[in-house]
């Protein structure tokens, strides 16, 4: 009998590794300086492409890339010439104040979601005109395979000194861009925010929107350490979301950092010359179970009214 009883369990454990694996992983990394240099590296370049390959959505930061050669590049390393899982690349122009610039890119997998929208924020009101040295490159992407079937992503490298203003200020992103997409309801926003240690001290976050509103909902804790290096412990780097129906989909224990340096096996030396940020990551569970999940609890109602 102890055979028969455990089928059910089997079953649902099978569905569990199921929905682990058609879950959606997001993830936000800060490939530091990415351009050139780094590109012609081969042993780097292995690297940030088996990084991204984890991903089904990957947001990367700190492109500086003046020929405009790391998506062509990124491409050709993950598509090859194979007729498989295809990833695009979609990217902002280079955004800054004077004459350091940096780019935000988007690497996904064409057949999971493909973007809808997307829209280079104007930094531009009143009483604080250009607040964002790199204004959030928001993409609002379709997921048909998910339970939540659409979402918009705001990313954001802040300027590290500014950092509280900028966090603070993806609230008025956030109330601009639902006026501007009437039918966008899920958001994420995420990127390094230089959000601890010294550029966000702790009596500074009751002074920031993001984190006052609770129904903004913060994936990376403060205790976290997002960094490569040792001697450093800070959460910079961070996913927060929005909107009820994406705050409900998110697979349980699914936010995470990605030590790459641990997984690969690389000396602190290897990974820092990858960068000295760690992915940060989280995954949104497939519509195939939560449907199971809604037909079971309906059924179940049914058989109580039944009862009464």
């Amino acid at each position: 009998s102890s055979a028969r009883m455990s089928q059910p369990l089997v079953a649902l454990l099978l569905l569990l590794a199921i929905n682990g694996a058609l879950a959606l992983r997001i993830c936000s990394f800060n490939i530091r300086s990415f351009g050139e240099t780094k590109r012609e590296n081969q042993k780097v370049m292995d690297v940030i492409v088996k990084i991204i390959k984890r991903c089904d959505i990957i947001l990367l930061m700190e492109i500086k890339d003046s020929a405009n050669q790391i998506c062509p590049t990124l491409m050709e390393r993950l598509n090859g010439n194979s007729r498989a899982t295809t990833y695009n690349c979609v990217i902002s122009s280079r955004l800054g104040r004077k004459t350091y610039k940096e780019q935000y890119a988007f690497i996904y997998k064409e057949k999971l979601v493909t973007v809808k929208e997307n829209y280079l924020y104007h930094d531009l009101q009143d009483g604080d005109t250009d607040v964002f040295s790199r204004e959030p490159f928001v993409v609002w992407f379709q997921s048909p395979q998910t339970a939540v079937k659409d979402f918009v992503i705001v990313p954001l490298h802040t300027t590290p000194e500014a950092s509280v203003k900028e966090i603070d200020e993806l609230v008025d992103v956030y109330e601009y861009v639902k006026r501007r997409w009437k039918k966008a309801e899920n958001f994420i926003f995420m990127g390094d925010f230089n959000a601890d240690c010294n550029y966000v001290p702790k009596k500074a976050w009751s002074s920031i929107r993001l984190r006052t509103d609770s129904k903004f909902v913060w994936l990376i804790g403060d205790q976290e350490d997002t960094t490569v290096k040792t001697s450093t412990n800070c959460a910079y780097d961070r996913i927060v979301l929005r909107g009820q129906a994406i705050v409900n989909s998110v697979v349980p224990k699914s936010s995470s950092i990605f030590d790459f340096q641990k997984a690969y096996g690389l000396t602190e030396e290897e990974a820092l010359e990858v960068s000295d940020h760690f992915p940060v990551e989280f995954k949104l569970q497939s519509s195939k179970v939560s449907t199971n999940r809604k037909r079971s609890s309906s059924s179940k109602k049914r058989t109580r009214a039944r009862r009464t």
